[in-house]
């Protein structure tokens, strides 16, 4: 039964995948990084705090299992591989989780990665709001074996903006660090 469970799972969390892949058109216009959330300092920051700098931007939550810590550990593989040329890449990880996800659990969680990542999270209609701008998808799914009852379906590709906060790629959950190590280089 809970062989069953878990595959049910996994494969909601592809279509969820697949459902945020199609959420754009190529031929519309890009998009831009815009919100306003509390880090894990305890600081309000916006897109505006990192001009100048890449961002590299992943949602998820603190309690995930797995996808989260894999790829947060795949951004720190990054970042250490960038050298001296992280200074030139802010990586941020903005929870879509803010029930549980408040500035003192992120604080306890992103120091984990040892990336320079700035955890944010925000009120449930900040986090709403900044969804729609990325655009993602996420949504609170109940499950009686998980911490508080509960767990969250999300996008897992990894989003990576420009100096000017414009998107300029996407990689899906799973890419190798060296893979977007490669292609970050060729854009400093």
């Amino acid at each position: 039964m809970a062989g069953a469970a878990s595959f049910a799972f996994i494969g909601f969390l592809l279509s969820a995948d697949y459902r945020a892949a199609s959420w754009r058109d190529v031929s519309e216009p890009p998009f831009f990084a815009e919100f306003e959330l509390t880090g894990h300092n305890g600081m309000v920051f916006t897109e505006e705090d990192f001009e100048g700098q890449w961002m590299l931007v992943f949602f998820g939550f603190t309690n995930c299992p797995d996808i989260c810590p894999t790829t947060l550990s795949e951004v720190a593989a990054v970042m250490e591989g960038l050298g001296d040329d992280a200074s030139k890449v802010q990586p941020i990880f903005i929870t879509i989780d803010p029930q549980r996800d408040n500035p003192t659990a992120l604080a306890q969680y992103v120091p984990k990665f040892d990336a320079g990542i700035i955890g944010l999270t925000g009120t449930p209609e900040q986090i709403d709001e900044t969804s729609e701008t990325f655009p993602i998808f996420y949504e609170r799914i109940e499950e009686a074996a998980a911490s508080d009852g509960y767990t969250m379906g999300h996008t897992s590709h990894l989003f990576l903006f420009d100096t000017q906060a414009g998107f300029a790629k996407s990689w899906p959950y799973g890419t190798p660090a060296q893979d977007i190590l490669a292609d970050l280089r060729e854009r400093l």
